[in-house]
Formats: C-alpha cells, sequence, structure tokens
C-alpha cells in the first residue's frame, strides 16, 4: 500500500467524534479518502449525519502530523495494514456495519480461514472452566476441523484458549484493546510473541492509544466480527464476555455457552444466556458440529429431483439463483440482494435446507449442494 494513502487511511480513524460508520460515509459521499481534508465546510454540512460539530472537527483536525508517525512506527516494527476496502481485510469483518476502518496486524496467517471460532469468558477462570477449554481445543484438532481459535489474550479463558490452539497445533488470534506498542497483560508477553509465530495479533488501535476499559469493550466486536461463532465458557452476570454474545448475535452468528451449577458465580452468565435463548447450550465436540453442520462434509448428500425447481414459489427461486452466481452467500447478502427482510428469508433457506436444495455453512452462510440447478 502506498504510504501517501495510508496516512489518510490512518488519519481519518483519528479524527475526534468520527466514529467507523461516520467514516465510511464521508467516504462514500466525497468521492475518495484524501478529499475529505480539503473538502469545505459548508460542503461536509450537506453529508447526512454530519453537522456543524462533526465538520468542525473535521476541518479542525491536525491527524495527518500523527499519522505518519504512526506510519513509521508500522515499518519499524513489521506490522501490516489492511483497509476495510481490501482483498486481504476478513471478509467475515466486512459484513459487520462497525468494522474498524483499519485493522493492525503482527504474525502471518489468513484471516479469511474456512472456520474460525472465538472462545471467551471470565479472567478469573476456573479450574473446570480451563480443563473445558483445554479438552474441548483438543477434541476440534483430533477431529481434524483445524479451526482459527479467536480470543482477546486476556486472563483466564482467553489465555486458556490461547494456549490450548498453541499446544494442538492450531492458528489462533488474539484481538487486543490497545496498540503494538504495549502488551496488557504484560505477563502474557511471552504468550502473545508464539501467538505471532502460529497465528495474528489484531487490534484496531494505533500506537500511544491510553490503555482505557471502553477499548477493551470495543474490541469485543472484532473477536465476534470475525469469527463464525462465539462460544462463552464461564462468565458472571456483568462478564464482558456477554457483550462479545450479543455483539455476535446482531451480527447474525451462532453463539454458544457451557451450562454450570446455577449456584456457581461463573455460570450465572452462560446459563442465562441459554435460558434466554441467546445461545445455545453447548455441552462438548458434538454439540458444536451438529449445530455449524461441521460433520455435513463427511456424508453424502443425496441428489434432488430435477423436476423440484419448477415447485418452487417465486421467492425461493430468487434465492436458488442468487446462490447460482455467488456459490456462496452469507445470509445478510441474501437479504440485500433479493430485496427482503431477514424475517422472510430465514424461513425460505430453511425450507430449501429441508428439501435438501441448500446447505448452511459457518457464519450463517449457504450454498447451493444440487449439480441440477447450476
Amino acid at each position: 500500500m502506498q504510504n501517501s494513502i495510508l496516512k489518510y487511511q490512518i488519519a481519518l480513524s483519528l479524527i475526534p467524534k468520527i466514529g467507523h460508520i461516520t467514516a465510511k460515509k464521508l467516504i462514500a459521499y466525497v468521492g475518495n479518502i484524501e478529499g475529505i481534508f480539503t473538502e469545505s465546510k459548508k460542503n461536509l454540512t450537506k453529508i447526512p449525519g454530519i453537522g456543524h460539530i462533526l465538520a468542525e472537527s473535521i476541518i479542525n483536525s491536525n491527524v495527518l502530523p500523527k499519522a505518519e508517525e504512526e506510519i513509521e512506527f508500522i515499518i519499524k516494527n513489521n506490522i501490516s495494514v489492511f483497509f476495510y476496502t481490501d482483498k486481504n481485510y476478513p471478509e467475515r469483518l466486512k459484513h459487520c456495519d462497525d468494522a474498524p476502518l483499519l485493522i493492525y496486524t503482527k504474525g502471518n496467517s489468513n484471516m479469511n480461514n474456512r472456520k474460525v471460532l472465538s472462545i471467551v469468558g471470565t479472567r478469573k477462570a476456573t479450574p473446570e472452566g480451563i480443563a473445558f477449554c483445554n479438552k474441548f481445543i483438543k477434541d476440534l484438532a483430533q477431529r481434524g476441523h483445524d479451526p482459527v481459535i479467536v480470543s482477546g489474550l486476556a486472563y483466564g479463558i482467553d489465555a486458556a484458549a490461547h494456549k490450548a490452539a498453541l499446544e494442538n497445533n492450531l492458528k489462533t488470534f488474539a484481538v487486543l484493546g490497545h496498540g503494538f506498542d504495549i502488551i496488557y497483560p504484560a505477563s502474557h508477553k511471552s504468550l502473545a510473541q508464539k501467538i505471532t509465530e502460529q497465528g495474528l495479533l489484531i487490534t484496531d488501535f494505533t500506537s500511544k492509544t491510553i490503555r482505557d476499559k471502553n477499548n477493551f469493550i470495543k474490541r469485543n466486536r472484532i473477536i465476534a466480527g470475525l469469527s463464525d461463532a462465539t462460544i462463552v465458557v464461564e462468565s458472571g452476570m456483568g462478564g464482558g464476555s456477554l457483550i462479545t454474545a450479543d455483539l455476535a448475535n446482531s451480527y447474525n452468528r451462532d453463539v454458544f455457552a457451557v451450562p454450570g451449577r446455577i449456584s456457581d458465580e461463573y455460570s450465572k452468565g452462560c446459563n442465562s444466556l441459554i435460558k434466554s435463548n441467546k445461545a445455545a447450550m453447548l455441552e462438548n465436540i458434538e454439540d458444536l458440529e451438529y449445530f455449524l453442520g461441521w460433520d455435513v462434509d463427511n456424508c453424502k448428500l443425496q441428489d434432488v429431483q430435477r423436476d423440484l425447481f419448477v415447485n418452487l414459489n417465486n421467492e425461493e427461486k430468487i434465492i436458488v439463483n442468487l446462490l447460482k452466481e455467488s456459490d456462496e452467500l452469507p445470509i445478510d447478502m441474501i437479504c440485500l440482494k433479493s430485496a427482503m427482510p431477514t424475517s422472510r428469508v430465514s424461513p425460505i433457506l430453511l425450507n430449501l435446507e429441508f428439501l435438501g436444495i441448500v446447505k448452511t455453512l459457518p457464519g450463517k452462510t449457504y450454498k447451493l449442494i444440487s449439480p441440477i440447478y447450476l
């Protein structure tokens, strides 16, 4: 990437009061990222959602020097940077409205792995919670699923998930709530180094970002957005893992929770997720395989009769034709392309799945499975 373009991309992410959604809107209306910094206040205020206060923030921002400093830091520390329109930006994350403009990575791994799981939980993990992580991730590896394990490098369940992935030769991504000039907690520096050798460190924060509790909450959207499914192993009722679960639900991703005794403090959050239908109960690897369809690859799919297409209604035919054109599509793109709401598309896809016409892939993505429709 040319440093001149990267400078403006970083600078845009640094403008006070301009969030990621607003920044993307600015690019769309102005036409190019450089133009945002030369546009007049009068023209900026004409953009929907950009009033006088935000226009003033853009005009008076002095972020380009900071962006130039950040580029020096990036080069010096061998950091990779991906803008949200780049080909190698995580595809799953692109489908999240609040996905960051830029993500910074250290390590060497593909962020678009076929299977990606987030495993999160309390920092005060119990021996039982850690044991569950170890066994569950070992089972994933032994059954040949080879998923990437995503977590947040925190104490407790996060660290257990990363360590178990490393021990079982699985790739693992750690999403940070700060820039690459520090590692928090400091005691996890050696773990972070091992992760760069077998996966990635990921952040959307620049160096010298003040370490703030809200930044760790913000990074949860990346943990949820990168993955096909989020698994909560242990959590109290006020745990940050519940925020990650809510975000995953809002992105139309699968959420699982490991149940526990009702008297256990760090089972209450998981039990609440299950009770409120915000998460499916996860007791073992077979539960995950069943819900995500990961065992379908080993099954022989039955052929569908050629004349079945004639009996589909118009809405079903629209969706089948969309899948013909794109091979695989996430449900949000099916809704967008078909101009139908999720409440209508979901039952149609379920019916097509019962008929053996489509199958569900990880991340609520759908694929046409009968060759008679190609």
